[in-house]
């Protein structure tokens, strides 16, 4: 297995088990956060190479809003996996596509997923009945290969300072919601921020 040098030890279960709506039993969700990482260049060359170890949706964290984002382009991936009109090579890289609000892919590659200066990722991992990887194997592959700090995936964690607030708005083209900026308490902006957010994700289907 390739693998960068300076492998963690093994920790706490710090990757999610994620139970959503309407997804059948066949899939499995696992989710988990990575902060301050410094691999991101070799990771990223190991999607490039489609490696099948490797075989996870990477998401930038400065990109995200909210948890909630994260999981409803989660939640249209698997029902595009399920419908068989997947538009990019597995579940995984659809993820990272579902979160942009436009059908160009490159693009959302670019801005959602990894690149060589991510230093917080935001990792999913889609298990499907037929797949002989558990959530413990998962943990350990990411923990073995990830050179970054495992954090729980929570909101309060985005608000530490994972969050660009100026590339979300720029990305989901909201510099110009004059009402948003009128908004003066932090957490209701930041709500009315994701409400829109999710609002141009969703359209992106129509």
């Amino acid at each position: 297995m390739a693998s960068p040098s300076g492998s963690q030890p093994a920790s706490s279960s710090f990757v999610e088990t994620v139970k959503l709506e309407h997804v059948p039993s066949t899939y499995t969700v696992l989710l988990g956060l990575f902060k301050d990482v410094t691999n991101a260049e070799f990771l990223q060359q190991q999607l490039l190479s489609r490696n099948a170890e490797y075989e996870y949706a990477f998401i930038d964290a400065s990109s995200v809003i909210s948890r909630v984002q994260v999981l409803a382009a989660v939640y249209k991936a698997i029902t595009i996996h399920m419908s068989g009109s997947m538009k990019t090579p597995n579940v995984h890289s659809e993820i990272v596509c579902s979160l942009s609000p436009n059908n160009n892919i490159s693009e959302a590659y670019r801005r959602f997923g990894i690149t060589p200066s991510s230093k917080d990722l935001i990792v999913i991992k889609v298990l499907i009945s037929s797949s002989a990887f558990t959530p413990e194997a998962v943990q350990q592959h990411l923990l073995d290969n990830v050179q970054g700090t495992p954090a729980p995936f929570t909101d309060e964690v985005l608000q530490s300072g994972l969050t660009d607030r100026a590339k979300v708005r720029k990305y989901y083209k909201l510099n110009g919601v004059g009402w948003l900026d009128g908004i003066k308490d932090e957490s209701l902006q930041r709500r009315e921020t994701e409400l829109l957010v999710l609002g141009s994700m969703a359209l992106r289907s129509l």
